[in-house]
C-alpha cells in the first residue's frame, strides 16, 4: 500500500483472509484506516497477505478456522495488538466435495458444518465477550447464493451457508442494540477457492450475469465496509445479495 489513510480508531478481525474474498475485506476496511487482524491456515500465504496489505496496520494470526485454540488466540492477539475488535468478519469457509447430498460422506458434512458455520459462532461469541457487548460493532458472516436457493452438486456447502444466514438472525436479535450483524450472500467471486465454477468458461459464465461479469473480491470487500460503517447504522439482520443480477434470470420467460 503506497499511501495509508488517517486511522479510523477502529479495528477488525477478518478470518480466512490471506487471499481470496476476505482478502478484498481486508484492503476495503484498511482503505478507509481500520487497523486489521487476518487469519488463515497457510503460514505463509498469511504472512505475504500481511505484507502485501501493511504490516503497520495488519497482523496476521495462523490456524484452522474450527479451532478453539485458535479462536481464542486470533482474539487475544488483535486485543493486545490493537486493544480492541470492533467488527468481525466471518470469511473462513471450505466446501470439499462436489455431488449430490444423497452420497453424502456425513464425516465431510459435518466438517463443512464445522468449518463455516460453528466457527463463525466461536468467532462471534469471543469478539462479544472480548470487546463488543460493552463497546459495540458490528458482524459481516460472508455466506452465498447457495445459501438462498438450492446448488445442485455443491449442497452440503448450500445446507451450510443457509445455516449461517440463520445465525446471523440468531445473533442480530441476541446481540441487540449493541452489535448489528447481517450477511452477504455473493454469487460466484473469482478467487482460488471458486476456480472450479469458471475456469476455462468464465466468458460463459459471464454470459449468464446480467451486469456481463463474475464478481471480484473487492465487490464483497465494499460490501462488508458499508455494512460495517456508520452509514448502516440502522441495518441488522438482513442478507445482502451481491450476485451481478443473477437472480434476475429466475423469474418466468
Amino acid at each position: 500500500m503506497t499511501a495509508l489513510p488517517e486511522l479510523s480508531g477502529k479495528v477488525a478481525l477478518v478470518t480466512g483472509a490471506s487471499r481470496g474474498i476476505g482478502y478484498g475485506v481486508a484492503e476495503a476496511l484498511l482503505a478507509r484506516g481500520d487497523r486489521v487482524a487476518i487469519t488463515g491456515r497457510n503460514e505463509d500465504a498469511l504472512k505475504e497477505a500481511v505484507d502485501k496489505l501493511g504490516a503497520e496496520r495488519v497482523i496476521g494470526i495462523a490456524g484452522k478456522a474450527h479451532d478453539l485454540d485458535h479462536q481464542a488466540e486470533a482474539v487475544a492477539r488483535t486485543m493486545e495488538a490493537f486493544g480492541r475488535v470492533d467488527f468481525l468478519v466471518n470469511n473462513a469457509g471450505t466446501n470439499p466435495v462436489f455431488g449430490p447430498i444423497a452420497d453424502l460422506d456425513l464425516n465431510v458434512a459435518r466438517k463443512v458444518f464445522e468449518t463455516n458455520v460453528v466457527s463463525a459462532l466461536g468467532f462471534a461469541q469471543k469478539t462479544w465477550h472480548a470487546w463488543q457487548k460493552d463497546n459495540g460493532g458490528a458482524i459481516v458472516n460472508i455466506a452465498s447464493v447457495a445459501g438462498v436457493s438450492a446448488s445442485p452438486f455443491i449442497g452440503a456447502y448450500g445446507i451450510s451457508k443457509a445455516a449461517m444466514i440463520n445465525l446471523s438472525l440468531q445473533l442480530a436479535h441476541e446481540f441487540a442494540p449493541t452489535v448489528r450483524v447481517n450477511s452477504i450472500a455473493p454469487a460466484v467471486v473469482k478467487t482460488k477457492f471458486a476456480q472450479a465454477l469458471y475456469e476455462g468458461r468464465e466468458a460463459e459464465a459471464a454470459a449468464a450475469y446480467p451486469l456481463a461479469r463474475l464478481g471480484v473480491p473487492s465487490d464483497i470487500g465494499g460490501a462488508a465496509a458499508f455494512l460495517t460503517s456508520s452509514q448502516s447504522d440502522w441495518i441488522t439482520g438482513q442478507t445482502l445479495v451481491v450476485d451481478g443480477g443473477i437472480f434476475l434470470n429466475a423469474g418466468v420467460g
